[in-house]
């Protein structure tokens, strides 16, 4: 039986050297196919506002929206440590709204950890959820929350400067009590200090090889995708194409009557003959 996974063994697989291996999910039958194939970390992120839900960012996804998707995921009752990526001003107007929203998503989502977005400026509300015994996941570098603060999904880190910001904060989160940290979008230079420098696990996500982990968003490794791609991620299949192919082929047999045949169909259950006559027939004179 695979172990389960928490914050404690994500440490020691840091220790080891052991990589970890993260994904997005957002449903019950996904959860249990990535699951039974060994996935460390499960994120319900707030990518499902364009993902699932159609929105044009992250910004507009709700507490009730995660929290639905978290119940779906959880119920499939996996190995893998779930975190609940926690939505735009769930967190950031105070520390209680914070830890408020952040148990929301233990009690009801039934979250083993939350994932919230920055660097120090956040350290007083991660430093309140952690003292509520929850696990916290930062994440640092493209911050898709920041959208309209950074102008766009604009890679972080480039220069000597905003590098050692992020290296700062890096170290901050970490003494804030975040057991994990996502490094999104920066130069693997840079995601390599970070992960040199702190003893918690990094996850990257277009940050190159040194992190002690990757994420990615499942609809995009698996080729189900309506924007173009980012340039860090690797499609393993394309799922996608054989989607509408199948579906294709649905339409074209239903249009020509092909499609059901008698084995797809239910029919009357007969009643049982009587020498060889209906049951309950009366004979003749």
């Amino acid at each position: 039986m695979r172990r389960k996974i928490t914050q404690c063994v994500l440490r020691e697989m840091k220790k080891k050297g052991e990589k970890i291996a993260a994904i997005t999910s957002y449903d019950y039958l996904s959860t249990k196919l990535i699951d039974e194939v060994g996935v460390d970390l499960i994120l319900v992120g707030d990518s499902l506002g364009m993902v699932e839900l159609g929105y044009e960012s992250t910004l507009p996804v709700t507490m009730d929206e995660v929290i639905h998707h978290l119940k779906a995921v959880t119920r499939a009752r996996p190995n893998a440590f779930v975190v609940g990526d926690m939505p735009f001003m769930s967190y950031q107007a105070s520390v209680e709204d914070a830890i408020r929203n952040a148990g929301r998503f233990v009690k009801e989502g039934r979250a083993e950890g939350v994932k919230l977005e920055g660097g120090m400026r956040n350290a007083d509300a991660i430093k309140g959820i952690v003292r509520a015994s929850i696990p916290v996941v930062g994440h640092l570098g493209l911050t898709p929350q920041s959208l309209l603060q950074f102008g766009g999904y604009k890679i972080q880190g480039k220069d000597n400067l905003s590098a050692e910001k992020l290296i700062e904060d890096a170290e901050c989160l970490e003494n804030a009590g975040c057991c994990s940290i996502v490094i999104e979008g920066v130069p693997w230079e840079v995601a390599r200090e970070i992960t040199e420098t702190v003893s918690i696990p990094t996850i990257g996500i277009g940050a190159g090889e040194y992190c002690d982990g990757q994420i990615l968003v499942m609809q995009d490794m698996l080729g189900i995708y309506e924007n173009p791609l980012p340039k860090f991620v690797k499609m393993y299949d394309q799922i996608g194409d054989r989607i509408k192919k199948a579906v294709s082929e649905y339409i074209k047999e239903v249009k020509e009557g092909t499609f059901p045949e008698l084995k797809h169909s239910y029919s009357i259950k007969k009643k049982k003959k009587k020498n060889g006559k209906d049951k309950g027939s009366k004979d003749s004179p």
